[in-house]
């Protein structure tokens, strides 16, 4: 299994167990143990990881850390435990802190067993940044943090790899910090480097604060655009011509030109935004059930269809947003379509355990 399967199991179970979880032993039993182990660590061999890992730190003796991944019998990687739910904002590593100045270890991480943060000695020689470089949250990630933790496993795990790419993940994420902070309240520097650009007369604060907001919202727009065309590009590449889009358009053209193609047929298929939205929420609802790429749309003249594996044997839903009343097509036990009126796309997540309980059908034939 790869990691990224087992970083969505994980995820998969956390909504089940965090209410159940209210002690630091309880968050390493049921979440740190288990991500240990999915980065290749055995957490029951103590020549691999060392619970309560003790050094003598100055005049203190004795301290502990939470766990040491170890390698060659020196610790390469440290662990500090907070309960799951602890604020991570207002913690300091202490343990990692002092560690990093007796031991060989250049890597920390402080978690609450669902967010990790990863620290090193980027700013100086075996002094533990203050800031990490980088955040793995596991209610909140993708496919490009999975490829960064994938460093951290025992079968590529490379000190010097790593450390080539922590001190610009460090930057990238405080400049992503930056742009959203930005975006969501734009500083005068902000709104004076744009504005001065497009507008010719004297600044005034009136003017400013009034460009402030239009600055804002010209950063939605920009945003929202990107976000479309990422969109259309996947379902460009996800849209294909099945045979119900042919039968489709076969029976829609029977009462006039009767020989119409399968490729006129798609130019007149026309892929709504609701429609979009829609695909993205059932994707969203089912991504605990299975794999959203298995996911797929195909759009006809009359609906859209979602698919399980891209099959027409395996209907997820249907999408009739052509009329003012929009409606979903479910498929209970898989078979007779039951089609319910829906007043918006956010109601389709009114019917999520039907969706579901229809991919567990399908899995389990």
């Amino acid at each position: 299994m790869d990691l990224i399967d087992k970083i969505n199991e994980m995820a998969a179970r956390i909504p089940k167990q965090i209410e159940h979880i209210s002690t630091e032993e309880a968050t390493k039993n049921a979440l740190v143990m288990p991500f240990i182990n999915a980065l290749g660590f055995n957490v029951f061999d103590p020549t691999e990881v060392v619970p309560e890992f003790t050094a003598d730190v100055g005049t203190k003796k004795g301290e502990k850390v939470d766990y040491a991944i170890v390698r060659d019998g020196k610790p390469i990687l440290l662990f500090e435990v907070k309960c799951a739910g602890t604020d991570l904002n207002n913690v300091h590593a202490s343990q990692l802190y002092r560690y990093f100045s007796v031991t060989e270890a250049r890597f920390g991480i402080l978690t609450d067993g669902v967010i990790y943060r990863f620290y090193s000695d980027l700013d100086a020689p075996n002094k533990m940044d203050e800031k990490p470089f980088f955040v793995f949250d596991l209610t909140d990630y993708n496919e490009s943090q999975v490829a960064e933790l994938k460093k951290f496993t025992k079968s590529s795990f490379d000190v010097d790899d790593i450390l080539s790419a922590a001190s610009e993940l460090k930057y990238k994420r405080e400049i992503v910090n930056l742009i959203t902070a930005e975006f969501n309240d734009p500083s005068e520097a902000f709104v004076r480097h744009f504005a001065g650009q497009v507008y010719p007369r004297r600044f005034t604060q009136t003017v400013l604060a009034e460009f402030k907001g239009i600055t804002q919202e010209a950063l939605r727009m920009f945003v929202n655009r990107k976000v479309e065309d990422r969109l259309k590009s996947a379902l460009a590449k996800e849209t294909v011509i099945s045979p119900e889009q042919k039968t489709a358009a076969s029976q829609e053209g029977a009462a006039g030109v009767s020989a119409e193609s399968a490729e006129t047929a798609k130019e007149k298929i026309v892929t709504t935004q609701d429609e979009i939205d829609g695909f993205y929420v059932v994707k969203s609802i089912l991504r605990e059930t299975v794999d959203p790429h298995r996911i797929v749309m195909r759009d006809v003249k009359s609906y859209c269809s979602i698919l399980l594996d891209d099959t027409n044997r395996k209907p997820v839903c249907r999408l009739r947003f052509n009329a003012a009343q929009k409606y979903i097509g479910l498929f209970d036990q898989g078979k007779s379509e039951d089609v319910v009126p829906i007043d918006n796309v956010d109601d389709i997540f009114k019917y999520a355990e039907r969706l579901k309980a229809t991919i567990t059908l399908y899995e389990g034939q």
